[in-house]
């Protein structure tokens, strides 16, 4: 039996660093850490969907599904709903 590191397992089973499979796996790893952050912020200041929904001006179902990583979302609706929360957002972007 052939061991193998973590880098060589999602080289494997999700494909290479570079590739379309990987890219999109790792865009829908980041969104569902999002909407973790969220939840977590929301449920930290003891609101619920709806209330949350009102402060940002989108419907309960939006947070919802951002919370749960099922539906589109914009970023300036994401953005809407940090400063909302009063959280802070760091973007770290590489070229």
């Amino acid at each position: 039996m052939k061991n193998y590191t973590l880098d060589q397992s999602e080289d494997l089973l999700i494909g290479k660093k570079g590739t379309q499979e990987r890219e999109e796996y790792e865009f829908e790893l980041k969104l569902e850490l999002i909407g973790d952050m969220i939840k977590t912020a929301r449920k930290k200041r003891n609101l619920t969907q709806e209330q949350l929904g009102e402060l940002v001006g989108v419907k309960k179902s939006q947070i919802s599904r951002l919370e749960n990583s099922t539906g589109n979302v914009t970023f300036e609706t994401v953005m809407r709903i940090f400063n909302a929360l009063g959280a802070k957002l760091s973007l770290n972007l590489q070229m």
